[in-house]
């Protein structure tokens, strides 16, 4: 274990290759008992209770186990859900309710990887201060694991499931009430994740005729050429199958991406746009405002202006997110990966409901995705991944600093530069948008190779 590493937590939590550090068994064991102290500080002496989950990967057991131990030997009550989606913990946090909840989860990375993410009883990820707490805990390492009570260890399989069913059925009854998806044929795209069993389930219980593909976990096919990541799988499915819909979701199912009838790609930002219309018609969309990130599509913001209603920009991730939601008390927001926010039935991104909210406009409206989605054209973007040495200020690298000013200059007011690293890879990312694709990609490609040249791995 490196001692002088502290910085564990990104974006969306830790994530690492599993058995490496911080996801080595003994670390892992310290993150758990570090969680387990802090929360009985903040309780004030008071026995933590701790609900965990994790995906299919063959590293989540493990580490799972691990977690678990430590944070017993530090005091904790642990009950695990076993295999369940990120937003299915966030949920049991909340309502069993529990002072945190624990997810071990790679979400979208191939099977080698894992991480942990960490929610607070109200489905919110972790606090700040707490993730350099335990940072600083696994630096000096200094934590004393003793031994855990028989009283305190985690639950049976039996529990596991029913808590499972307990997520399932709040999907069903509190976010699908009143839903029947009856005479609607849908190809479900599981990614061989967490959603494998909870996704055909739900949508076939409110009615659908589903045609489940990808659920077969075996501990190394989660997001393997299909799922969110490769949505030509799901497109291809549909047009066979000639179904009305297809949803593909990653590997911990807190995001979920379309296809229509027609096999057209129907992402993050389209869907909002159809969700948005819908809830603005109900008078359900607070100060008709969305909120997206810098990433989201430039179409998305002219077609949202163009039915009155105002976009709102927050740095990429989900966190950012839904502090904004939270500040300005709007009822959407999301990214164009498909992880959207409907904070008034959770903080936490649920591919689930998302695709329930969406469902649902279309049984409403008796309109196919194809024609909700008209009216929202999607300007060229382009996106370009630089592996990197070091992740330094672009600004301080004149010939990169150089180049993203000329670029921008060139593109004017009728396009968008960002240049950003990637939260939980050494990646720069290079997204130019404008009218023009072939000026666009012309664009990325240069100010990419000038990155490569200047800091590339």
């Amino acid at each position: 274990m490196t001692a002088k590493k502290t910085k564990l937590f990104g974006t969306d939590g830790i994530r690492a290759r599993a058995g490496e550090f911080p996801l080595d068994s003994k670390t892992v064991r310290m993150i758990g008992a570090s969680l387990a102290r802090h929360l009985i500080e903040q309780t004030g002496g008071r026995t933590p209770v701790i609900v965990t989950g994790r995906d299919t990967r063959e590293s989540g057991p493990r580490i799972e186990e691990e977690l678990i131990a430590g944070a017993l030997a530090s005091g904790a009550s642990v009950q695990s859900a076993g295999v369940i989606t990120t937003p299915g913990v966030a949920y049991l946090a909340r309502v069993l309710p529990a002072d945190a909840g624990v997810v071990i989860s790679a979400s979208h990375n191939p099977f080698a990887d894992n991480g942990i993410k960490i929610f607070d009883p109200s489905g919110r990820k972790l606090d700040d201060a707490t993730e350099r707490q335990i940072e600083s805990d696994i630096a000096t390492g200094e934590l004393n694991l003793r031994e855990a009570s028989d009283a305190a260890r985690a639950n049976n399989e039996q529990h596991a499931i029913d808590l499972r069913d307990r997520y399932l059925d709040y999907l069903e009854h509190e976010i699908g009430g009143g839903l029947s998806l009856t005479n609607l044929q849908i190809v479900v795209d599981c990614a061989n994740g967490a959603a494998s069993e909870i996704a055909p389930k739900l949508f076939s219980d409110l009615g659908a005729k589903v045609i489940a593909i990808n659920n077969q976990p075996n501990g190394q096919n989660i997001n393997l050429n299909c799922g969110s990541l490769h949505i030509e799988t799901l497109q291809q499915r549909v047009l066979t199958e000639r179904v009305d819909i297809g949803v593909a979701f990653d590997g911990d199912a807190d995001r979920a991406l379309f296809v229509d009838a027609e096999g057209n790609f129907v992402d993050g930002d389209a869907t909002m746009w159809v969700v948005a219309g819908y809830m603005r018609s109900r008078g359900e969309l607070n100060d008709d405002t969305v909120v997206a990130t810098v990433m989201t599509n430039l179409g998305l913001e002219v077609a949202l202006r163009d039915r009155g209603i105002k976009l709102t920009r927050t740095d990429v991730g989900d966190k950012y997110v839904l502090d904004e939601l939270l500040r300005s008390r709007a009822a959407l927001g999301g990214e164009q990966s498909g992880h959207l926010i409907f904070p008034r039935v959770s903080l936490a991104g649920d591919g689930m409901i998302t695709t329930l909210n969406l469902l649902r406009v279309i049984k409403d409206e008796e309109k196919s995705l194809a024609e909700l989605t008209r009216g929202f054209v999607r300007y060229p973007q382009i996106l370009v991944n630089v592996k990197v040495r070091e992740k330094v200020p672009f600004e301080s690298v004149p010939a990169i600093a150089t180049r993203a000013q000329e670029v921008q200059r060139e593109l004017g007011d009728r396009g968008r530069l960002l240049l950003r690293y990637s939260g939980t890879e050494a990646l720069a990312r290079v997204m130019i948008e404008g009218e023009d694709e072939a000026q666009v990609r012309t664009s990325a490609n240069t100010l990419a190779d000038v990155i490569r040249a200047e800091i590339g791995a």
